[in-house]
């Protein structure tokens, strides 16, 4: 099945008015995407198959006063239709691609313990997992 990776802009971001299942965690609203796409620090890459977006990632690049720039990526998803088929491999790269045109030479990620099949990815990349404890909260 063929399917292609295309960087969101303002511009094409009526491309998420046909989005599959399963691709992103929640409903997008159109403020939020156009905050999110007005963020220079910001990158939206996703993968369509006959016109549908079937993948997603997303990352944001960290400044910090005393380090160089790196960038998180903060999501990725892939229709369960379009898994195994190497569409989180090349949305990966196209994203980190782009942080390094932006002058990062490092990226984090984070996810659940219990999310196997993330974890098999990015163990399949060769990246080193690091326990940690991640913090939640909502703003009173």
């Amino acid at each position: 099945m063929a399917w292609s990776i295309v960087e969101v802009t303002s511009e094409n971001s009526d491309l998420l008015n046909n989005v599959a299942e399963d691709v992103f965690d929640y409903e997008i609203s159109s403020e939020h995407l156009g905050r999110y796409l007005d963020q220079a620090g910001h990158k939206l890459f996703v993968a369509i198959a006959a016109g549908v977006v079937v993948g997603q990632i997303r990352g944001m690049i960290h400044y910090q006063p005393d380090e160089p720039p790196h960038l998180y990526i903060d999501n990725l998803g892939v229709a369960p239709t379009h898994k195994r088929q190497g569409i989180a491999r090349a949305l990966f790269v196209a994203l980190t691609s782009w942080a390094k045109s932006k002058g990062c030479s490092s990226f984090w990620v984070a996810t659940e313990c219990d999310n196997d099949e993330g974890n098999g990815f990015y163990r399949g990349i060769k990246l080193s997992g690091e326990k940690m404890y991640f913090y939640e909260g909502v703003i009173d």
